[in-house]
């Protein structure tokens, strides 16, 4: 099985269904020049202070030669007003977590990350794997997405996918023909499954691949990332409605309440 691949002017419906069916998609050609200059510019100063392991250990789930930052939210108004709540993201979370919520689905992780010459590839995982409740293959929980800021190459990392792995048990391991990686230039998006096996590939090149990652999941769920104190309360103020409720800052059902003369106090 492959990774399917569309371009920015195909529907929804035919990205959604194809995301299903295979666990992954890439759509080409939704991010012009200027917004993928506009997040590397906003996120240099926090890219440029973060960690990068050089001695790496492999133990550690995290590859060594690779920068991550998250609270994009926080640092970055181009990411948050042009991608969180992106038109196509958000369709393709009504194909596929509306079902099994209510009300809605929302942020459940973002994070910036330069993956750099000489890392190793990443253990295949799924993002929905903090949710071990569930058996495998669980029900839909997450949506996930890499906004490529670079080229994605297979020699520079491109995202590894098995293809048709959401829908396995939990004894069913991927051989090494079953993992691809998802190649895809500037301005495109990976959506991937929940349950997709995946990962971050090696980069046997001399440039840095850079990429967003933005997953939502079920509106009733823990999110991974706590927005709640990865931003502040005069940054929820400048959000609009639509990036306000898929962060997580609207109550659920009586998830969520809280007291304003506490806030206040």
């Amino acid at each position: 099985m492959s990774i399917p691949q569309f371009s920015a002017d195909a529907t929804a419906s035919d990205i959604s269904e194809a995301l299903g069916e295979a666990g992954a998609v890439v759509v080409t050609g939704l991010m012009d020049v200027d917004l993928r200059q506009s997040i590397r510019d906003e996120l240099a100063p926090h890219m440029e202070t973060a960690r990068v392991i050089e001695d790496d250990d492999l133990e550690q789930f995290y590859p060594g030669h690779t920068r991550r930052i998250s609270a994009l939210v926080s640092r970055s108004p181009s990411i948050t007003d042009r991608l969180i709540a992106h038109p196509l993201s958000q369709q393709v979370c009504d194909a596929h977590l509306l079902p099994n919520c209510e009300f809605g689905y929302q942020l459940h992780v973002s994070a910036a990350l330069e993956v750099g010459p000489g890392a190793r590839e990443q253990i295949l995982h799924r993002e929905e794997n903090s949710f071990t409740f569930f058996p495998l293959p669980r029900p839909n929980i997450i949506v996930a997405s890499m906004w490529a800021v670079s080229d994605f190459r297979a020699d520079n990392g491109a995202t590894l996918i098995v293809p048709g792995s959401h829908r396995w048990p939990e004894d069913r391991e991927a051989e090494p023909h079953e993992i691809l990686n998802a190649e895809m230039p500037a301005g495109s998006v990976l959506f991937w499954m929940g349950g997709t096996l995946h990962g971050a590939g090696a980069n046997t090149s001399k440039d840095w691949r850079y990429g967003v990652i933005l997953t939502y999941s079920l509106g009733w769920v823990r999110q991974e990332e706590n927005q709640y104190l990865n931003v502040s309360r005069e940054r929820m103020a400048e959000l609009s409605p639509d990036v306000r409720r898929i962060c997580g800052f609207d109550m659920y059902r009586a998830l969520g309440f809280y007291d304003p003369g506490a806030v206040k106090q």
